[in-house]
C-alpha cells in the first residue's frame, strides 16, 4: 500500500461518514416534518449539528492527508496514524453529537482525537515542506 493509497482509504471513510450523518438529517426530517432548519426540534438541531461539524473538518483534513501523502519525507505510518485517529475522532464525536446534546465521552475524545490530527498533520506538513528546503 502507498501513501497515496492509504489516504484514499481515509477520504473515502469521511465521506462515507458524512453520508451517514446526512441520511440522519434526512430521517429526522422526515420524523418531524421540518423541511427548513430545525424548527425548534432538538433532535432535528443535533442531527444538523452532527453533519455540519463533519462537512466544518473533513474537507480540510483530507486535502491535507491527500498533500501529506504525496511529499517524499511523509512516512506511511503517519498517513495511517493521522487518518486513522481523525476517522476514528469523526465517528466519536458524529455518534456522541447525535445522541446528547450535553457532553458526552463521544463528543470529547472525538474532538480531541479530531483537534489532536489537525494539528499533527499542520506540523507534518511544515515539515515535510521544510525537509527539501533545509537539505
Amino acid at each position: 500500500m502507498t501513501k497515496l493509497d492509504a489516504a484514499a482509504v481515509y477520504a473515502g471513510l469521511n465521506l462515507l461518514i458524512l453520508f451517514v450523518l446526512a441520511l440522519g438529517v434526512v430521517r429526522a426530517r422526515m420524523r418531524h416534518k421540518v423541511m427548513l432548519g430545525d424548527g425548534g426540534n432538538p433532535e432535528m438541531l443535533r442531527a444538523i449539528r452532527a453533519h455540519g461539524n463533519a462537512t466544518e473538518y473533513a474537507p480540510a483534513f483530507v486535502a491535507g492527508l491527500a498533500v501529506f501523502a504525496l511529499l517524499d519525507p511523509a512516512p506511511l505510518w503517519a498517513v495511517h496514524a493521522l487518518g486513522a485517529a481523525f476517522t476514528l475522532g469523526r465517528i466519536l464525536h458524529g455518534v456522541g453529537l447525535s445522541q446528547s446534546e450535553g457532553r458526552s465521552a463521544g463528543r470529547a475524545l472525538g474532538t480531541l482525537l479530531t483537534w489532536t490530527g489537525f494539528i499533527c498533520l499542520g506540523g507534518g506538513l511544515v515539515w515535510a515542506g521544510l525537509v527539501p528546503a533545509l537539505g
